[in-house]
């Protein structure tokens, strides 16, 4: 009889506990299926008194989670505390100094000290599993790490972040404004009181740098990725959007190109036919190119206690079968040191939404200037402004700025930047120009 897999659960919040209900649950499945049973032995956690529907008198408790990771009791060190920093990161650190296999759902640690740490696993021939750290319930980790190990990798592209996916909904189907709908979403639970790291890119960037590192072969470096959020993202631009057939998404893009990996996070058109564009709500999506096969898309829950479980347990699973590959699919050694691509060297598609002021010569000189930088349009819309007097307004006053939208065939960021600069200076547009990038297929 091979005895179970020893379990120290360090975190013992929303996940944490639906680890343990969820190893509860399946106890006699999981034994079935990975040949020996899985059980949880020790825990620890900020407060012992907190009540979290879960029985943990059976359990022991340790002080902290560092005590917690060498335990000699245990085989796993689980970490659900999260942070990139102490006590998180040296509680990882001395479990796989110690000889113990790690699971983790902590992208911020992954992101910032994933490549020391999986030098460490490899040394001393641990396991280090992360697949709740993206996409939570989405196996992205184990297709890109092992499913598709055969296959060289040519883009992979995301919705990884529910709350920005949320929003971005419930303005198109409402027509509601940001500010709006991010309230909303603060009141339900889907957004921090803080909402910044999510609706600013960098919880996205973050998973990003995750999985550019296991389908290219680089260093996880969350600094090499250029960043945008969605706060700038205004109802007209989802109704130009849907007008133009396209639906827009927060996506993280990382794409293997002849100057190297460009990894970015922006707001982005994409088809509305597309597999990517129909998931809607908290929902996550990675699509994968690979060579010599057709897109694959995985769909499911980004986030939440069993959705984040389910991963956590897959993990478990993996070690309690005696699986163990490099935690990023290639030796640390081998992995290439990835840099910061400038966007100005970025080629594709580019919606922009202008407030043409009403004056002689404005579409010329809008023209001129794209033209200058060899900017081909493959269409343009100018909708009805409304040129009628309001109560109190002088029907002498001038006409409001027409808005002008413009779709683009392939160019540089650096050639629409600098034409829009130019458009500004010449002072024929009010306002800033509204930029969102197109991803065709």
């Amino acid at each position: 009889m091979v005895a179970p897999l020893k379990i120290g659960l360090a975190g013992l919040g929303t996940v944490g506990a639906s680890v343990v209900r969820l190893l509860d649950q399946e106890r006699s499945v999981l034994a079935a299926r990975c040949g020996r049973g899985i059980e949880v032995v020790a825990v620890t956690a900020r407060s012992r008194k907190k009540s979290r529907g879960i029985d943990l008198s059976r359990f022991r408790w340790v002080a902290d989670a560092r005590s917690l990771a060498t335990d000699r009791e245990i085989d796993v060190f689980v970490e659900l505390m999260g942070g990139e920093d102490d006590p998180a990161k040296s509680a990882v650190a001395a479990a796989l100094a110690a000889g113990k296999s790690v699971v983790t759902a902590n992208k911020a640690l992954l992101a910032r000290h994933g490549v020391a740490l999986a030098a460490l696993a490899e040394k001393n021939r641990v396991a280090l599993n992360f697949e709740a750290a993206v996409g939570g319930a989405i196996p992205i980790v184990k297709t890109l790490r092992e499913g598709l190990a055969g296959n060289s990798f040519v883009r992979i592209y995301g919705i990884l972040n529910g709350t920005c996916n949320y929003i971005l909904t419930r303005m198109e189907r409402e027509r509601l404004s940001f500010a709006a709908c991010l309230k909303d979403a603060q009141r339900l639970g889907y957004a921090e009181a803080d909402p910044a790291f999510d609706v600013e890119g960098h919880d996205t960037a973050q998973k990003l740098a995750i999985l550019a590192s296991l389908a290219f072969g680089a260093k996880v470096n969350p600094e090499a990725i250029y960043v945008e959020g969605i706060s700038s993202i205004a109802p007209e631009d989802l109704d130009a959007a849907a007008d133009l057939g396209y639906r827009v998404k927060l996506l993280g893009v990382a794409v293997k190109t002849k100057k190297g990996i460009e990894q970015r996070v922006h707001p982005t058109m994409v088809p509305r036919e597309t597999a990517i564009a129909q998931v809607m709500g908290v929902t996550n999506a990675v699509t994968i190119d690979a060579e010599g096969i057709n897109p694959i898309t995985l769909v499911g829950p980004g986030a939440g206690g069993a959705a984040t479980a389910s991963a956590v347990v897959s993990d478990l699973g993996d070690i309690a079968r005696g699986v163990r590959t490099a935690p990023f699919g290639w030796p640390t050694a081998r992995l290439s040191t990835s840099r910061k691509a400038p966007m100005q060297r970025h080629e594709g598609g580019y919606y922009i939404r202008l407030a043409a002021v009403d004056r002689p010569g404005t579409f010329a000189a809008i023209a001129k200037h794209l033209a200058a930088q060899k900017i081909s349009l493959e269409s343009i819309v100018q909708h009805r402004r409304d040129d009628r007097p309001h109560g109190g307004e002088d029907p002498r006053s001038p006409a409001k700025p027409a808005p002008v939208i413009l779709i683009t065939y392939a160019t540089t960021e650096d050639a629409v930047r600098r034409a829009l600069k130019a458009i500004q200076k010449q002072g024929v547009i009010a306002g800033k120009p509204q930029l969102i990038r197109i991803e065709k297929n």
